[in-house]
C-alpha cells in the first residue's frame, strides 16, 4: 500500500467540541501525526455530551468525544506555567499547521496569536476558527452551532409554517465547517509547497454553513421574496413528505419529482387511475389538492413497514427512504459495505465506535489509526520522541506541574 497522503504533515492541534476537531480527523485519516493539546483542568466539552460507555459518565467515556478525535496524539498542559507555555513553543516549532477554535481574541490573549507563532515558526500555518470569524461586529460572539443555525436563517425556514422555528437537527454548522476548514488548510499547505510561505486561514463556521441558504438568499436579493418555513413541503416535487408507516414512530419519506414519477408512484400505490384524477394529472393540480394527495399516499405507507415500502417504491423509480433510527443507521447494507462504522480498540471500554473517513482515495486509502487519546496518554512520547526532550527535562515539567 502506498503512503499516508499526509504522512508528512504535522499538526498542532488546539481545537475542542465538534467544528474544530473534526477537521483535523480527517487529516489524521490520511496520516498527518495530529498532536491534541488539552488540560485536565478545562476539558474538552465533547466529554460531557452523551452517549457514554457507562453511567455517571466521565471524561474518557463520551463516544463522541472519541469520535471526533481518534488517530491523534494527545499531551496534557497547563498554559498557566511557564513551563507549558515554553512547550507549546516547542510543538509550534515542530509544526507545519496550527489550528485553534477559540473564541475571537483569545490566542491574542494568551500570546499566541499568529504573528507571534509566525516568530518562531515563519512558515506557519494557521487555522482559526470561531463561529462569526475573527473580526467584524459579532466577532466576539462565542456560542455553538445550534446557535449559528439561528443565526444564519436555517431556523426561519426549518419546521411547519404554524408553528415556532424547528431548526435543524443540533449544532449543525458544527458539521459543516470542518469539510471547509480541512479543505483550506489543505490548500495552504499546497501554498508553502509552492512558495514556502505560511499563512493564517479565519474561518467562520456560520459563513461556512450559510452558502446551503444560496438560493433563499438569491430569491430575496433579486426577486424581494423571502422564503418562509414550509414543513416538509417542496417548490417542485409532489407528493414530497415524510409519511407514518406501520410500527411506532416509523417513517418514510417519498418525493415525487415528474408526471414520470408520479404514474410510478400510482402503480405502486395499485391506483393509476390517479394520473387521470383532475386533483392530480398534472404538477401544477398536485400542488393545488396536496392535502388530498398526501392523505392517499398515507393510507398506503400507513399499512406497510418502513423497509417494505421503501423497497416497493425505489423498485419502481419513485426516490424513497426509510427516516432511519440508530438501529437502521448500523444495519444499513450500504454503511456496513462501506465499513463506516469502526470498532477501534480502547483501553478502558474494550472497544469503541467511531465513523469511517467518507472519502476514499484509491492510491493514498485513509485509515484511522487509533481510538481517540485518554487525557494525557501521549505526554512521554509527545516530549521524549517528537520533542527529544531527555528524561531530567521530562521530570523537571512533572514538578513543575506544566503537564496538568
Amino acid at each position: 500500500m502506498s503512503e499516508a497522503a499526509l504522512a508528512d504533515v504535522k499538526v498542532l492541534d488546539l481545537m475542542w467540541a465538534i467544528a474544530g476537531p473534526a477537521a483535523t480527523r480527517m487529516l489524521a485519516d490520511y496520516g498527518a501525526t495530529v498532536v491534541r493539546v488539552e488540560s485536565t483542568t478545562r476539558t474538552d466539552i465533547c466529554r460531557t455530551v452523551a452517549p457514554f460507555h457507562e453511567l455517571p459518565p466521565e471524561p474518557e467515556s463520551a463516544v463522541v468525544f472519541h469520535n471526533m478525535n481518534a488517530g491523534k496524539r494527545m499531551i496534557t498542559l497547563d498554559l498557566a506555567t511557564p513551563a507549558g507555555r515554553e512547550v507549546l513553543l516547542d510543538l509550534v516549532r515542530w509544526a507545519d499547521v496550527v489550528t485553534e477554535a477559540y473564541s475571537a481574541g483569545t490566542m491574542r490573549t494568551l500570546g499566541f496569536d499568529y504573528e507571534a507563532l509566525r516568530a518562531v515558526n515563519p512558515s506557519l500555518i494557521m487555522l482559526s476558527t470561531c463561529l462569526m470569524g475573527q473580526t467584524g461586529p459579532l466577532a466576539s460572539y462565542a456560542g455553538f452551532g445550534n446557535l449559528a443555525h439561528s443565526i444564519t436563517g436555517f431556523g426561519a425556514l426549518c419546521g411547519w409554517p404554524d408553528r415556532a422555528p424547528a431548526g435543524p437537527f443540533g449544532a449543525y454548522t458544527d458539521y459543516i465547517a470542518p469539510r471547509f476548514s480541512a479543505a483550506a488548510i489543505l490548500a495552504a499547505l499546497d501554498h508553502r509547497r509552492r512558495t514556502g510561505e505560511g499563512q493564517h486561514i479565519d474561518l467562520a463556521q456560520a459563513e461556512a454553513a450559510i452558502h446551503f441558504l444560496g438560493p433563499a438568499m438569491l430569491d430575496y436579493t433579486v426577486n424581494g421574496r423571502v422564503w418562509a418555513a414550509a414543513g416538509n413541503a417542496d417548490r417542485d416535487a409532489v407528493p414530497h413528505g415524510v409519511y407514518p408507516a406501520a410500527g411506532d414512530d416509523r417513517w418514510v419519506a417519498i418525493a415525487v419529482r415528474d408526471d414520470a414519477e408520479f404514474a410510478a408512484l400510482a402503480a405502486v400505490l395499485g391506483d393509476p387511475a390517479l394520473t387521470r384524477d383532475p386533483r392530480f394529472a398534472t404538477a401544477e393540480a398536485r400542488h393545488a389538492h396536496v392535502e388530498a394527495l398526501d392523505a392517499v399516499v398515507a393510507a398506503w405507507t400507513t399499512a406497510r413497514d418502513p423497509h417494505e415500502a421503501e423497497a416497493a417504491l425505489q423498485a419502481a423509480g419513485v426516490p424513497a427512504a426509510v427516516v432511519a433510527g440508530s438501529a437502521d443507521l448500523c444495519a444499513d447494507p450500504q454503511l456496513v459495505h462501506r465499513e463506516h462504522v469502526r470498532w477501534l480498540t480502547h483501553p478502558t471500554y474494550g472497544t469503541t465506535p467511531v465513523e469511517n473517513a467518507r472519502s476514499r482515495l484509491s492510491r493514498t486509502p485513509a485509515a484511522v489509526a487509533g481510538a481517540a487519546p485518554t487525557l494525557g496518554r501521549d505526554n512521554h512520547e509527545v516530549l521524549e520522541a517528537i520533542l527529544g526532550y531527555d528524561a531530567d527535562r521530562i521530570t523537571d515539567l512533572v514538578a513543575a506541574g506544566a503537564l496538568g
